[in-house]
Order: structure tokens, then sequence, then C-alpha cells
């Protein structure tokens, strides 16, 4: 047994070998599609229209710098940047790949990178490839960052999420931003679980807030909300030059297709007409929380479509999922390293299309013996 094949064992012993599983049968409490999109009819037939609309190739054939780049993918970066109030946007494969490439370059020996503590893995990567010195601060605590941020007289940047992918809350982005201002801190946020359920047009958590003036820059993630896939950063005309000349996941990853364009752009005119589905989500995450508060268990607080219950420990977490699955219902265990020992989870997320029936057999089964 080499010492791979030793690691393997380690985590199976632990409970901790992640497979990859075939979508279940079930109620879905697991999956990101907070709005339906992903299934959305509607959607699919915007996207195979929009794709009669481009230029009959199926590859990029090339990188953006050799011979994937378009005027359409540049045309569909323009119409993202207009939506969100930025002066350009530039399209990555995916959200890891965009926090992977924008902080890397960013992340020079004359920067600083100060960090909420429970940022992305992929924005952690991001860093890790840089040169930047990387401080972390508790999470959302304003008197901490700040502490922070006086302790470097190099060029600050701090990273943040909107909505926070394990703990379900917001980040208060209207403070951070100010205090941003006051240290003259450039503030990235990571918009990845905001986008299609924030803002009167699905815009994001920032631009609902008025905060795009005082955002550097945003990652606007395609795969969650938004029902398809890729990524964009969004954010100064300069930014756009700057990651065409230093963002190394850019450079050398084949461009996307033009059908990929094209799904982004027509998820980004579908949108606004998803006002039905952000007011059913929230009736359902009111009805969630109501229901939270009459239970017991140790839940962390939050608002959003976001709801975690703490269950410590691998084999535990995995035991009350598995409880779960039995009566139909899908939840995922959260467990280390994705996060800290003792704080292993089981992680809800709610859509638009759970019904009050469901959530209502939820928390039975969390309450039955």
């Amino acid at each position: 047994m080499n010492i791979y094949q030793k690691a393997l064992e380690e985590r199976k012993q632990q409970h901790l070998l992640r497979t990859l599983p075939l979508p279940p049968d079930g109620i879905d409490f697991y999956s990101n599609d907070y709005l339906g999109l992903a299934q959305s009819q509607s959607l699919r037939f915007a996207i195979e229209n929009q794709c009669s609309n481009t230029p009959k190739i199926n590859g990029a054939t090339g990188s953006r710098l050799l011979s994937g780049n378009s005027e359409y993918a540049e045309s569909v970066e323009r119409e993202i940047a207009r939506f969100h109030h930025a002066e350009s946007a530039l399209i990555y494969v995916s959200g890891y790949m965009a926090n992977l490439g924008l902080i890397s370059s960013l992340a020079t020996r004359e920067t600083t990178l100060i960090c909420d503590e429970l940022i992305h893995a992929s924005l952690i990567d991001g860093a890790r490839l840089g040169h930047a010195q990387k401080i972390r601060f508790k999470h959302n605590d304003l008197t901490d960052i700040e502490q922070k941020l006086k302790k470097t007289n190099q060029q600050k940047i701090v990273l943040v999420e909107s909505v926070y992918s394990m703990d379900g809350d917001l980040c208060p982005l209207k403070e951070i931003a100010e205090i941003c201002s006051k240290h003259d801190a450039l503030l990235i946020v990571d918009e990845a679980h905001a986008l299609a359920v924030y803002g009167e047009n699905g815009e994001g958590l920032v631009q609902s807030q008025g905060l795009e003036d005082q955002v550097f820059a945003r990652i606007m993630t395609f795969g969650k909300g938004p029902g398809i896939h890729g990524a964009a950063v969004v954010g100064p005309a300069w930014l756009k030059d700057y990651q065409v000349n230093f963002s190394r996941s850019l450079i050398f990853s084949t461009a996307p297709s033009y059908h990929h364009f094209a799904s982004i752009s027509a998820m980004y005119k579908h949108l606004p007409k998803c006002g039905a589905e952000r007011d059913q989500l929230k009736e359902k995450i009111q009805y969630f929380v109501q229901k939270r508060n009459d239970s017991s268990g140790q839940w962390l607080e939050s608002n959003t479509q976001i709801q975690s219950l703490i269950v410590p420990g691998n084999k535990e977490v995995v035991e009350l999922a598995e409880k779960l699955k039995k009566a139909g219902i899908n939840a995922l265990p959260i467990r280390k390293p994705s996060v800290a020992e003792g704080s292993e989870r089981i992680r809800f997320c709610l859509h638009s299309y759970n019904t009050k029936e469901e959530i209502d057999l939820l928390f039975g089964v969390l309450t039955s013996p």
C-alpha cells in the first residue's frame, strides 16, 4: 500500500471519504439551485434560442488570448457589466477559476490580503498561489478587521463573501465598505450565493444595497442561483486588462464555447423575470426560520436560503444525514476539513420549489427518536 492509498484508508476510518454520488431521488434540500433555474424549461428554451444566433462552431479552439476570443464573447461581457453597473466584466469557466485567477494575480509581494476567516476554499487557494502577506480576521467582526487593516502600509485587499456558503449569514457589507474606504483598502466580494437571489432583478447583495461604487471587484458565479455554469469578475475597466495580462487561470485555459457564452447571455436576460421565484424562496425561508426557532438543536443564526444544524462529529453527522435520506429527504453532511472540527453540520439549502409540507416533514424527522 503506497502513501496515497494509505491517505484514502485514513479518510475511510475517519468517515471523511468523498465519493461522486449520482443525483438521488427524494426531496431536494441539498442543491444550490435556489430558484429552480437549472431545471427551468423557459430558461432552456431561451438558451436554445440564443444559441441559434451564435456562430456555428462547437469549440472555442483555444484560449481567449489565442483563437478563443470573439466579438460575441465581448458583447456578452459588456452585457454583464451593464447589468451590474460596472465598467467591465471578464468571464471565466467556473467560479473557482475566477477566484483563483483574480486573487492570485492581485496577491503581489507589495500586497496584504485581509481575509474573513470563513471565505471559500477558492479564495483561499487564490491567496496561497500569490505572494502577498495573508491575514485573517474574525468572521464578520468589524473591530477585528479594522485592527488588522491598521497593521500594514502595503496595498490592502479585503476578501469577503456576501452570503457565506457554510453558515448562511450575510456580510455586513456597508460597514466593511466604510472601513475599507477609511483605510484605503480595496474590497472584493464573492457573490456566489447571492446572484439571482438578492436584488430586484437578482443582481446580488452588493447592488441591492447600492454599494457597487464602493466595492472594487465582485465575483459573480453562475453555477448556483442562476442555474448554469461559469463566472464573471466585474469591476473597473483596468481590472479586465490586468487579468488578461496576469491571471494564469484565464491565460492558460481554453475559452468557453459559443454555447457557454449564449447560456450566460440568456440567463442574464432571464433573471429580471424571476421575481415570483425570489418571492417564493423568501416565503420558504421565513417558514423554515419559524420552524427552526420553535425547535431544539444547535442551529446557526441565518435568514438566508442556507440553514445549518451543527452536529459535532463526522460519524454523528453522517448518521443523521442517513436518517433523513431514509425519510426521503436529501441534505448533505458537511464534515471537516470543509468546516472546523466540532462544527460539523447538516446544511439545508432552501429553494423556491420546496413546499411547507416538505419542511414540516424535515422537522418531524429531526425531532423523532
